[in-house]
């Protein structure tokens, strides 16, 4: 038991949502961003510190790191996401952004906003949870997994560094080996020698501990509710231990380092707390085979609102539809599905699909990163605010998003195509999101892999495949179409197809066929849409959703 009964931990959504799932840039090394760490201090009236504004960072990275802009732009944006706002003020962005005309307008736009500079550079440095290190390889602990299939071109890139995002222990881990680093970072610079590092008289400041509650809270035992770390760290009974200074109003380094290391325990919220004693829940609607392998897990009935997270594994030729309180603002994990029609029709924090084959996901908003890892021939329908996929063979996207799609390593074939569904709570979901219908880049993937920037990757569906998607359960609310609409070219394919069918409307009833003709001709026709179901493998998604009663009303439990 940790020292006072204090128990602190290290936050998941940092590392789910915030750790790019690639291998970081090499400059952000601890020693540059030690070297940043120093600069923008003094910078300070030069929109640097202690907020750091666009224009400074594009400055640092592209200038002094050397990152391309639209690199820099990703990290910047994706921490800036994390950020506490309303979802009014993240409409108000993508308004603001909308009216652009130009380039120069975004970077206009873009030149107002700042983030927190201390934190800042706590999320670039946790990057490094997915750097592949050769030593560790040649232990084991991160041999890449080759996966039996011909498809998988980059073996070398695919370590279990995909896992760790999800793995509260690696979040653990990384924060308690790095705990020396991670402090140092958020030293003012006279408080360092000239190689970057800490003395026995190390002072940290106030602003520096507040920083770190970006990734730990606590909480006191007995007590239900979560506190971030400074406000622990700053509680008057702690002060001897966490080494707090009333008069200087400083940390001592060495004595909250030590209270850090004595207090960090497993997060009670994180998802290996959910699996082992999450609540169990009998969501899927069995259709064939059994559905004893299924495993579904949620910690709403522990986790406050910002922690909740549902873990679902091994769904296996089954439709599951879900809107429930349970998904909604949930961290969701899809794991090992196959052969399925998953639809979960709630808003959402944030969901990842990893090793899924031959099924389809139809997703509420989801406020910050829907990502994608090691599934084959899967299709994902979803507004979310930032999509990312890596290993992926076969896959199709239908996606409203108000960033570029990110395409890491390992893809083939990856289909990008206009969002095309909709369900009655869909734009209320989606206003709670934050999730606006402009701007759209569903359609301009940004590219970010070691192996190429070859643009062969992926390809946008060609207006002739289009169809639109319809969501088969009945529920209440005001959304009737598509929001936003279809692009023009995606309409006019639509439109043709329409009119084709008026004209064989037109064809068979100028025919004039008798009675009896007209029943031979329906058995006919009937006949060929079921050959088309079984060839297509609809026949299966229709099945799914009997008996009616059932199945129409599934979604609203």
């Amino acid at each position: 038991m940790a020292q006072s009964g204090v128990l602190l931990w290290v936050k998941a959504e940092p590392f789910i949502v915030g750790a790019l799932q690639v291998p970081p840039p090499s400059k952000f090394s601890l020693h540059y961003l030690r070297k940043i760490s120093t600069y923008v201090r003094t910078r300070a009236t030069e929109g640097a510190y202690p907020r750091l504004y666009w224009s400074t960072w594009r400055h640092i990275a592209c200038g002094k790191l050397q990152l391309a802009k639209d690199l820099a732009w990703l990290y910047f944006e994706i921490f800036d996401s994390l950020a506490v706002k309303t979802p009014e003020e993240r409409l108000e962005w993508s308004e603001l952004l909308s009216n652009c005309m130009s380039e120069d307008e975004v970077e206009k736009q873009r030149n107002q906003l700042s983030v927190d500079t201390l934190r800042f550079l706590l999320f670039l440095y946790i990057q490094q949870l997915n750097k592949v290190s050769l030593r560790t390889s040649l232990i084991g602990e991160e041999w890449p997994s080759p996966r039996n299939r011909s498809q998988s071109p980059d073996l070398a890139e695919k370590s279990s560094c995909h896992n760790k995002n999800w793995n509260d222990y690696s979040h653990q881990a990384f924060v308690y080996d790095h705990l020396s680093d991670l402090l140092e970072l958020l030293l003012d610079p006279e408080q360092l020698t000239a190689s970057f590092h800490s003395t026995h008289s190390s002072l940290v400041s106030r602003e520096a501990v507040v920083a770190l509650s970006f990734l730990i809270e606590g909480t006191v035992s007995g007590a239900r509710k979560i506190y971030p770390l400074h406000e622990l760290a700053l509680w008057q009974p702690l002060h001897a231990e966490s080494g707090f200074s009333r008069l200087s109003k400083t940390f001592s380094f060495y004595k909250l380092e030590a209270w850090l290391r004595t207090c960090l325990t497993g997060n009670p919220f994180g998802t290996s707390a959910c699996l082992k004693s999450g609540k169990k829940l009998a969501w899927a609607h069995q259709v064939e085979g059994t559905t004893k392998r299924a495993k579904i897990a949620c910690n709403s009935h522990v986790a406050p609102r910002m922690h909740r997270m549902v873990v679902m594994s091994q769904v296996y030729k089954q439709t599951l539809a879900k809107s429930s309180d349970t998904l909604v603002g949930a961290h969701v994990k899809i794991h090992r599905c196959n052969e399925s029609f998953i639809y979960l029709l709630s808003p959402l924090r944030s969901v990842t699909i990893e090793k899924c084959r031959n099924s389809t996901f139809v997703l509420g908003p989801v406020q910050t990163a829907l990502h994608l890892h090691s599934c084959d021939n899967i299709k994902v329908i979803a507004a979310c605010h930032r999509l990312s996929i890596s290993s992926t063979a076969g896959c199709v996207f239908h996606i409203l998003t108000p960033t570029r799609p990110l395409i890491l390593s390992g893809n083939q074939t990856v289909t990008l195509a206009p969002f095309h569904t909709h369900y009655p709570m869909l734009e209320d979901h989606m206003a709670r999101t934050g999730l606006a219908t402009v701007p759209n880049y569903w359609d301009n993937p940004m590219i970010v892999c070691r192996e190429s920037s070859d643009t062969s990757v992926f390809r946008l569906l060609p207006p002739c495949e289009f169809y639109v998607f319809i969501i088969p359960f009945e529920m209440e609310g005001d959304t009737t179409e598509i929001p936003g609409g279809l692009p023009y070219a995606y309409q006019k394919a639509l439109r043709q197809r329409e009119q084709k069918i008026q004209i064989w409307q037109k064809t068979v009833k100028e025919a004039r066929l008798t009675k009896d003709q007209r029943k031979q001709f329906q058995v006919l026709v009937e006949n060929k849409f079921y050959e088309w179901l079984i060839n297509t493998g609809h026949r299966q998604q229709l099945d799914s959703l009997v008996p009616p009663a059932a199945g129409s009303k599934q979604a609203a439990g």
